[in-house]
């Protein structure tokens, strides 16, 4: 299997079919501590796995497009928002990043742990980047390879685990006359939910487009 296979729908499908829930339901902590305090709009939450922060956007207000491969996903998405009585605030989309357009313009678009192909990603993340509304945010996460555990080395290529400084790097072009609110490496716990060791840092880039 080829790195590229590990994002299709048939592959999320699969994973998800595996098991009643893959995650742990909480959005993500950096989500949480970069936009609680930013005034609800519209959001794009891209890979949106089984919904926690699609559905942690819309409790807050934000009107929320979950975009995801895998429409074994977006049902638990759907399933979740509906739990939650935000069915009305999130809408489910299936995009397959890596090869389908980017559906409309948000206040937000946010993006964790989306680890791409290096050969795939500055085309992939640029596409995210042009579908912020002007005065939007751009909110990328992703595994820091600083201090990355031996398991993920051994099955991921290390190209696909960016730093901060990187991704700014790599959207240079697609961030000309953005303002960089936040590019750093920031701790984390470091332990995955099972209690094997996870990567220690996020890499963390907020951008907000000129208006």
């Amino acid at each position: 299997m080829s790195i590229h296979d590990q994002f299709t729908a048939a592959f999320w499908d699969e994973r998800y079919g595996s098991s009643e829930r893959i995650w742990s339901g909480a959005p993500n902590d950096v989500l949480v501590q970069e936009i609680a305090d930013v005034a609800p709009g519209t959001a794009l939450d891209v890979g949106s796995g089984e919904g926690g922060d699609a559905v942690w956007l819309a409790a807050r207000g934000w009107t929320v497009t979950a975009i995801d491969v895998s429409p074994v996903g977006l049902s638990r998405v759907a399933a979740r928002a509906a739990a939650d009585g935000v069915a009305d605030r999130v809408t489910t989309t299936p995009v397959d990043v890596l090869h389908d357009p980017i559906p409309g313009t948000h206040d937000l678009v946010t993006a964790h742990f989306l680890q791409l192909p290096a050969d795939v990603r500055p085309r992939v993340l640029s596409a995210l980047a042009g579908a912020v509304a002007p005065g939007g945010r751009l909110l990328i996460v992703g595994h820091d390879p600083e201090g990355m555990p031996a398991e993920f080395a051994g099955h991921h290529p290390p190209e696909m685990f960016a730093t901060a400084d990187q991704l700014v790097a790599e959207l240079a072009g697609a961030l000309a006359g953005w303002s960089i609110e936040v590019a750093e490496r920031r701790a984390r716990t470091g332990v995955q939910p099972d209690g094997r060791p996870g990567f220690p840092y996020d890499a963390v880039l907020r951008a907000r487009r000129a208006t």
